[in-house]
């Protein structure tokens, strides 16, 4: 059913909004774990079945909850579908750098992406929004930049891995807000666009004797849930935003990228360079340094 008016927000946490948050935040981290067990997929076949599978998970929340009014307006609305492509674009080529990563031995990385974001989220609105920049948020920008010239120099190279994934999910966030949908019509939405060009790719790959869907039950049963590991995250996490305050949910996203970053040293054995050794703590440091004054204002 639609809502004409948006309730009232109201500014307070939830044990409620809490856990789901928590738990997509924890599957998230997890993550990883699911990445690496379809790595020797290629992944533009992966990305194909998360976008494919996300639609009959995300279209039976929408029946369930009976909200799927707000989903027909926007597909009767040629604006609102030129700015949700956008936004399918920019979460599928997030999505295609993160599965590539995460087989390809850089969890490291996207780890390191994902702790930039936030601070790359300040510099979009400073830039884009004209929104001022207060001093810490300055110096936090400063040791985030310290750091990827540490991690450049190193490797004689931007952190291309990283930057592209706080790229991509800064730009897809940024966006994100400008659809004026609801977060599970929204992401909806992505997918529907999205699944005509995945739904031709996997009949292009089944056709030429190149999908690895239905070759043996393991592979299988790994692509077909990669629709359940998708939508559900997201879904949580979009709910649970809604039951908590800015500062509780700015605290809890780092849950995600600390995991990750501890899986890829500890269970992946990934290299923790001098250069990494140096840029992690800098950004971990700039981390606290813009999460402060937002638990001072909560």
């Amino acid at each position: 059913m639609a809502t004409a008016t948006p309730p009232a927000i109201d500014n307070r946490d939830s044990l409620r909004g809490f856990l789901f948050a928590l738990t997509a935040y924890i599957m998230w981290g997890f993550l990883p774990f699911y990445m690496k067990a379809v790595a020797h997929i290629p992944p533009s076949e992966v990305i194909s079945h998360r976008i494919l599978w996300s639609v009959p998970v995300a279209g039976g929340l929408l029946l369930i909850l009976r909200r799927t009014e707000d989903l027909k307006r926007a597909l009767r609305n040629p604006k609102m579908i030129g700015m949700a492509a956008i936004t399918a674009c920019l979460i599928s080529i997030n999505w295609g750098i993160y599965v590539w990563a995460i087989g390809a031995g850089h969890a490291l990385d996207t780890a390191l992406g994902y702790f930039i974001n936030p601070l790359f989220s300040i510099l979009l609105g400073a830039v884009l929004l004209k929104e001022k920049l207060k001093p810490a948020q300055m110096a936090a920008l400063a040791l985030v930049i310290l750091a990827v010239v540490i991690l450049t120099v190193e490797n004689g190279r931007l952190p291309i891995i990283a930057l592209s994934l706080t790229l991509s999910w800064g730009l897809y966030a940024l966006f994100r807000k400008t659809l004026p949908i609801g977060p599970n019509q929204g992401f909806l939405l992505e997918v529907l666009l999205l699944a005509p060009f995945a739904l031709a790719y996997l009949i292009y790959l089944i056709v030429t004797g190149q999908s690895h869907f239905g070759g043996n039950a393991g592979d299988t049963a790994l692509l077909a849930g990669s629709g359940l590991i998708t939508a559900v995250p997201l879904i949580l996490y979009a709910n649970g935003a809604k039951l908590l305050k800015l500062s509780t949910i700015g605290i809890m996203q780092y849950i995600a990228p600390s995991m990750i970053f501890l899986i890829a040293v500890f269970v992946f054995d990934e290299p923790m360079s001098t250069a990494r050794a140096i840029a992690f703590p800098l950004i971990w440091t700039a981390l606290v340094i813009y999460t402060l004054p937002m638990l001072r204002r909560g």
